[in-house]
């Protein structure tokens, strides 16, 4: 039994079906509609989909060079995404959220899915789960819990400790009807960061980012917000917000989730995704580390393997790797948002000093990683 229809349950769902399981999702939602905006896969996300089998319809990825500018278009960083497949054995893509929550979905066997489905309680017992949900109840070997970054059921496992965190800054998302154009950047201002992806299907996400209180929302809407905010950047950033459906831009605070977990399992209660190790999307990692996840559980549980054991492998396996990138992602993050003009000349020669070459030392640790071969570790 899957708790979430989010990227992480999806994708353990299927891992789980190819390993010989069989597999309900409870979703909580009246219908599994396509939320959000774009989405990053890097190739560690790329290979943990081609290890699911999970078809994704794109184009050759992002290509040329990107990387961090200044808000006034300076180049901090620069960074060839077209050589990723050559050193990590796959491309980078962006491809809008809903695209890939559907062809997970459709990934599954028939009838996988179950909408408007609330989980009531979880009794955990030695030999498995009873679910009680407002569909019914099952007795299962197995409940992930992918029940995202509010999870009800992340206490049944870690305890009251872990919950979000506000890590002080907001964002906004949104797809133009604009062509895309080269590689992805992200641009670095004061207290403020805006974000150009090209996506396969031929138009352009954004994101932008800004030091503010926790849960403000603009008078005047959040577009004329981000307009106002980002008018005197470099081009193309004004074109592409002005390309933007007023409608159709979103707003969430960012939290990532404090303290880390000192397990993702207990019992036969599993958690993935951001139930176990939502970060901040400084890294483009979130939904990437999900589909880790799913891939790993998938090489684990196969069939013949001792369900216990594995679980505490997948422990093992995932909970260092998730908490490694999470702090990298906070650390960027933060790095990002810092507002003072001092700070910011600061930040901004020491980012131009990186060497290459470490920059690309702590790309592979991220970007490196491969589906175990049945046992632990992943580089």
């Amino acid at each position: 039994m899957v708790v979430g229809g989010g990227i992480g349950g999806l994708a353990a769902a299927r891992a789980l079906q190819r390993a010989g399981w069989t597999v309900r999702v409870l979703e909580q939602a009246p219908r599994l509609a396509p939320l959000g905006a774009g989405i990053s896969l890097w190739p560690n996300a790329v290979r943990a989909l081609e290890a699911l089998r999970v078809p994704l319809q794109h184009g050759s990825g992002s290509t040329g060079l990107g990387g961090v500018r200044t808000s006034g278009g300076g180049w901090l960083t620069r960074t060839d995404s077209s050589g990723y497949r050559a050193r990590y054995g796959a491309p980078l893509l962006a491809v809008h959220r809903g695209d890939l929550q559907q062809a997970l979905v459709d990934s599954l066997l028939p009838d996988t899915l179950l909408t408007d489905a609330r989980v009531a309680g979880l009794d955990a017992r030695p030999e498995g789960v009873v679910v009680r949900h407002t569909r019914g109840t099952h007795r299962v070997d197995l409940a992930v819990l992918a029940d995202g970054l509010t999870s009800s059921t992340r206490h049944l496992v870690v305890g009251p400790g872990p919950s979000p965190r506000y890590v002080g800054y907001t964002a906004w998302r949104g797809v133009a009807e604009l062509p895309s154009q080269g590689a992805a950047t992200e641009s670095w201002g004061r207290g403020s960061r805006f974000g150009i992806v090209p996506l396969a299907d031929g138009r352009t996400y954004w994101f932008a980012t800004a030091n503010r209180p926790e849960g403000e929302r603009a008078a005047g809407g959040e577009h004329a917000e981000v307009e106002r905010r980002f008018a005197d950047w470099h081009a193309p950033v004004a074109r592409v917000i002005d390309a933007t459906d007023p409608a159709q831009v979103l707003r969430h605070d960012i939290f990532d989730l404090r303290p880390r977990p000192g397990s993702f399992v207990r019992g036969r209660l599993l958690l993935v995704g951001d139930a176990a190790h939502a970060m901040t999307p400084d890294l483009g990692q979130g939904a990437c580390q999900a589909l880790e996840d799913g891939a790993t559980l998938g090489v684990l549980v196969r069939s013949g393997a001792d369900l216990d054991v594995a679980l505490d492998r997948y422990d093992a396996c995932r909970r260092p790797r998730a908490r490694l990138v999470a702090k990298r992602s906070r650390q960027l993050g933060r790095l990002g948002q810092l507002e003072g003009r001092g700070l910011t000349l600061a930040r901004d020669l020491l980012v131009r000093a990186i060497p290459d070459r470490l920059t690309e030392r702590q790309l592979d640790r991220i970007l490196g990683w491969q589906v175990p071969g049945g046992g632990v570790g992943s580089r």
